[in-house]
């Protein structure tokens, strides 16, 4: 019998440690089209919340390049697929851990308490390799650049 329920408390353990190292994944309506892979940016639409309900961050549009997120939203990209839409659930070890996030002045503390759960909410808007992420917000600088005030002189009243 002690055998037994060292074996079982053993098992239990593991069953533990792996469950604490695996995020959650459900997929409410599928994507088309190859997942990224470590090199690629996903740009989704998300909205992020604790366990409680609060939202921590939401965003319409944001890129995120799979290699340097947090390891859990990294594996979870990578499972995604362009117009996917998916809930993520990321235990604290393959979050933020015991490391608040969020500024500790701010009235509540910080947005992200140490050692919580993170529960998304994403629309996979888009997929593509880092390189071309990057030519293209650099085109993008460049065509904002060109648009800017008029310089001075160039219609408008005239200076006093």
């Amino acid at each position: 019998i002690g055998l037994l329920l060292l074996a079982a408390l053993g098992a239990g353990f593991a069953w533990w440690q792996a469950s604490a190292n695996q995020i959650g994944f459900t997929t409410v309506k599928a994507g088309e089209g190859p997942s990224p892979g470590d090199t690629d940016v996903a740009i989704i639409k998300y909205v992020g919340r604790l366990d409680n309900g609060k939202i921590f961050d939401q965003q319409p549009v944001a890129p995120f390049p799979i290699d340097r997120v947090i390891p859990g939203f990294g594996q979870a990209l990578k499972r995604t697929q362009k117009g996917g839409q998916y809930k993520i659930v990321i235990p604290p070890k393959l979050g933020y851990g015991d490391v608040p996030q969020g500024d500790p002045q701010a009235p509540g503390g910080p947005q992200i308490p140490a050692n919580s759960t993170l529960n998304f909410e994403i629309e996979v808007l888009e997929i593509m390799p880092f390189q071309q992420f990057v030519q293209m917000q650099q085109m993008m600088q460049q065509m904002q650049g060109g648009q800017g005030a008029p310089p001075p002189g160039a219609g408008g009243p005239p200076p006093q």
